[in-house]
């Protein structure tokens, strides 16, 4: 139902972020309209699009940096979650810049369970003490949509390597749940997850948070952040910045950084019309007569006639082209990738006889008969989809925190008669 909301409005607005190309298969007569939308057109495809989108509104985020290192991972994951053969995507390019924050096997296989991915951004002041031995580090979970439940979530941190260091000296790393603050003496703790590095170690260091960012959902009153403690091999606390631990003013590119996926954990449906009152109206209805089988007569009136009518191909019941463009409506500054998409539609004629290529089921084969027989009393078979595929969108939200999320049934694969 979504993608067919979404190519009623742009086909009727004549749109214009589309590109209409009629012949789709072997022809060099495609016409191609283009026309600036009008306000209220384009006020109209947006709430359209969003609406499919899941979006209530447009975000608008505050500082929608692309070059720090969750949305460079996050373009990653997307580049990684594109299937070439059946969207028809091209990569899109990251900025250049080493080394980026590349997903690992185990992401790709949450990415696989995954509808939706989302980084967040640090919400502590990126000022740093170099006499305090800790980092700390809040994420915003609040702003996850209803009915997503946490399947894997990452602390990543990046480890330069330390000059001043022998390569043997290894360290000890440990992430801390804060779970109570107070202004007299330490907060109390809960050990997350830990690991030892070497001092000569480079590289991407990721602890597992799916338990505790659950939680945090479930109650975000008791999100109070994370604590990021070093340790030597002797047990004294090491400044992580001097065993090379990059924190919130270090390089864009190797910032500290929180991800998690979802999946949904229920089925929204649409509401539907009661069985009873449909009932109702088909009692109100005048009866159709019911019609006999046709006789041996008829039979060989049907046989001679598909004999002599034959559809045109380029009439027949096929895939059209039709691109969505979110470029041309303004929304670059919040999606990152794709600029857009092509969604395709299904027009064409379903008549009698129906040929191979228009991919027609047994009923509407029947009902193609029927309708020969008879045009009155049974309309002809519908042109539409046999095959949709998904595509996935990557954007920020109005807290500037980078969301991937899949869409189902969003691009025409094949058409056929119905």
């Amino acid at each position: 139902m979504s993608l067919l909301r979404l190519m009623a409005v742009c086909w009727c607005c004549c749109a214009v972020l589309v590109a209409a190309n009629f012949t789709m298969e072997n022809d060099l007569g495609s016409a191609f309209v283009h026309r600036a939308l009008r306000s209220q057109e384009r006020r109209e495809v947006q709430r359209e699009i969003l609406s499919v989108l899941g979006l209530h509104r447009r975000p608008r985020p505050h500082s929608p940096e692309r070059r720090t290192a969750a949305p460079i991972y996050m373009l990653e994951l997307y580049n990684a979650a594109l299937e070439p053969a059946a969207s028809g995507f091209s990569r899109a390019a990251a900025p250049v810049l080493a080394p980026a924050p590349a997903p690992t096997r185990r992401d790709q296989r949450y990415l696989s369970d995954a509808d939706m991915v989302m980084s967040f951004v640090n919400m502590v002041d990126p000022e740093e003490d170099p006499h305090m031995f800790h980092q700390f580090h809040r994420f915003d979970l609040s702003r996850i949509p209803e009915g997503e439940a946490v399947t894997a979530a990452e602390f990543r941190v990046y480890k330069d390597f330390v000059h001043e260091r022998y390569e043997n000296e290894t360290f000890h790393v440990s992430v801390y749940q804060v779970l109570r603050e107070y202004d007299d003496r330490d907060s109390d703790l809960f050990l997350l997850d830990s690991r030892v590095i070497w001092a000569a170690e480079e590289g991407w260091l990721v602890f597992d948070l799916t338990a505790t960012s659950n939680h945090w959902i479930l109650h975000p009153g008791q999100n109070l952040g994370l604590l990021l403690v070093l340790e030597s091999a002797d047990g004294d606390r090491v400044n992580p910045r001097v065993a090379g631990l990059v924190g919130n003013q270090g390089p864009q590119n190797k910032q500290p950084f929180m991800v998690a996926f979802f999946r949904a954990t229920g089925v929204r449906l649409r509401s539907v019309r009661s069985a009873p009152a449909h009932k109702q109206r088909n009692q109100n209805r005048p009866k159709t007569p019911k019609h006999t089988p046709p006789s041996s007569q008829e039979a060989l009136r049907l046989a001679e006639a598909a004999e002599n009518v034959s559809v045109d191909p380029k009439q027949g019941c096929k895939k059209h082209e039709l691109y969505v463009s979110f470029r041309e409506l303004g929304w670059q500054d919040w999606i990152i990738a794709p600029e857009g998409y092509a969604a395709y539609y299904c027009e064409g004629e379903c008549a009698f006889p129906l040929n191979s290529y228009m991919n027609a089921t047994n009923h509407a084969i029947v009902q193609t008969l029927v309708h020969f027989i008879n045009p009155d009393s049974v309309p002809k078979p519908c042109c539409a989809p046999t095959q949709l595929h998904g595509i996935s969108v990557l954007y920020f939200d109005d807290s500037s925190n980078v969301i991937l999320k899949k869409y189902r049934n969003m691009v025409v694969r094949a058409c056929g008669c119905h």
